[in-house]
């Protein structure tokens, strides 16, 4: 290969080197700025084919899509002065492109502790106007939005950052807080037992006493009615034994002394001491029970 080869070749690299270095390309989801000796003279470039001045010309590019960022967990205190842990997050958009490279010089992170300084001044200055209740349920919703809304008033004219929604993504006490309300919980549910234990045994109690009052009762009714019936029986027993010893009062004298004699002589180791002449002995005597 020649010189005039060598050169034309060197000539033509050169020419593809300088053309490559003034042509820059900016996709559709970003944004770019254009600085010359670090001074920017154009804004906002939007996507396509661009040029430039090779080594004198800088481009930066930003992407201007919907972009989340977590807050770190923070400790606010309601207005009842009481703390609560919060994590929460952001979703925000680049809406100015020369504002924001102004502001932050094109940082990302700069640009994200600024969002999250005016934030977390806002999320105090709402939480500590508002109840507990209010921010665990009824008025979250609405607390978000007015946040979104104070702090878009400053970050779009000052950032050229619009911020399109803030959510927390939990509220929980302190670790130390949850403790004194789960032994609060504790003392107040154990508190509610016992009262549940005291009203069972008062009702054990007088479910056992009715039961005594109604044993009680039945027993008596049990021995007054088994009084009546025996009271009855002996009746009619004393009215069959009349019966029968009208009919034959000698037989009916003889079955009872019979009677008597099988009860007194039943056990062979008594001993009675009697008079022979006593009206017992007297169908021992004789048959027919007449005396000597």
């Amino acid at each position: 290969m020649g010189p005039k080869s060598i050169i034309g070749l060197a000539g033509a690299l050169i020419v593809v080197l300088v053309v490559t270095s003034s042509v820059y390309i900016i996709p559709e989801t970003h944004r770019g700025v254009l600085l010359r000796f670090g001074e920017l003279i154009e804004t906002n470039v939007g996507p396509g084919i661009h040029f430039k001045v090779p080594v004198i010309d800088q481009v930066r590019q930003f992407d201007v899509r919907v972009l989340t960022m977590d807050l770190p967990s923070r400790q606010y205190l309601t207005v009842e002065k009481k703390p609560l842990d919060v994590d929460s997050y952001i979703a925000w958009q680049i809406s100015d492109v020369d504002t924001f490279y102004r502001a932050t010089g094109g940082n990302e992170f700069s640009a994200q502790s600024l969002l999250s300084s005016r934030i977390d001044n806002g999320l105090r200055n709402e939480f500590g106007v508002r109840t507990m209740h209010e921010v665990v349920t009824g008025q979250r919703d609405e607390l978000m939005h007015t946040l979104r809304d104070q702090v878009n008033e400053t970050s779009i004219s000052e950032f050229g950052i619009r911020v399109l929604d803030i959510r927390v993504k939990a509220i929980e006490l302190p670790k130390q807080v949850s403790q004194n309300v789960y032994r609060r919980m504790s003392t107040e549910r154990e508190k509610l037992a016992q009262e549940f234990r005291s009203r069972g045994k008062e009702a054990a109690e007088g479910i056992r006493a009715d039961a005594d009052r109604q044993k009680t009762v039945i027993l008596a009714e049990a021995f007054a009615k088994s009084e009546k019936t025996r009271g009855e029986g002996d009746g009619t027993a004393a009215k069959i034994y009349a019966d029968a010893y009208s009919k034959d009062p000698d037989f009916y004298s003889f079955y009872r002394s019979l009677s008597a004699y099988q009860k007194a002589f039943a056990n062979k180791d008594d001993v009675m001491v009697i008079d022979s002449d006593s009206d017992f002995l007297k169908f021992l005597k004789s048959p027919r029970g007449a005396s000597n």
